[in-house]
């Protein structure tokens, strides 16, 4: 089973290097919202939060700064939660740079499906979570689910269906919820990741 941890804390940060320092990244960039304004759009603005509006519209930045940001400590907690229980294995399969473009670049094309998608209903929006991002490394998994069946356990399949159901019925049902960026990660991971094992990944590698 893919999804479950047995790992100790020292072992954990020893294999999983970039996945320990986004989950730091993300309690960080929590704590200075929290403790420079507050938790509100004001101070998520400042520190990065991603505005399809001008002058925000045009600082780029703000497409890779937003996935550190997080408007609640519910929506803190339920973002680590996945990273550190989801991620472990995709890192160890990529190698943790490998693993990092593709949480990075999947965060940012979910951002830029969000800005698209409210640009076209012409509403104002702040984007921020990693959820855009996390669900990049659900797009890796489907990938694997569908096309590359025997680098995955049934169990673990299974398990990412049931996640990947349960949490789109939240997000399209839930006020609030940035469902394109949801959206947009979870294909972005998916391309990303095909290409990846195309060209990037060495035989060897491909081993979950």
């Amino acid at each position: 089973m893919l999804f479950v941890r047995y790992e100790n804390l020292k072992s954990y940060l020893r294999y999983y290097p970039i996945t320990s320092i986004l989950f730091v990244v993300n309690i960080v960039m929590f704590l200075v919202t929290l403790f420079n304004g507050g938790i509100n759009n004001l101070t998520l603005a400042k520190y990065g939060g991603l505005i399809n509006a001008e002058p925000y519209s045009e600082e780029l930045w703000r497409y890779v700064s937003s996935i550190f940001l997080h408007g609640s400590l519910m929506h803190l907690v339920f973002n680590n939660f996945a990273l550190v229980v989801f991620a472990p294995p995709l890192e160890r399969m990529l190698g943790s740079w490998k693993y990092l473009i593709l949480y990075i670049l999947s965060g940012i094309l979910g951002n830029v499906m969000s800005t698209v998608g409210y640009n076209m209903q012409d509403k104002l929006t702040l984007s921020i979570g990693a959820s855009g991002a996390i669900y990049g490394v659900y797009g890796a998994f489907l990938y694997i689910a569908l096309l590359k069946k025997d680098w995955m356990d049934d169990a673990s399949r299974k398990t990412l269906y049931g996640l990947l159901v349960f949490n789109i019925i939240f997000s399209v049902s839930s006020p609030g919820i940035n469902w394109l960026a949801h959206a947009g990660g979870l294909i972005g991971g998916f391309i990303i990741f095909a290409v990846m094992i195309r060209f990037l990944i060495s035989r060897n590698q491909r081993n979950l």
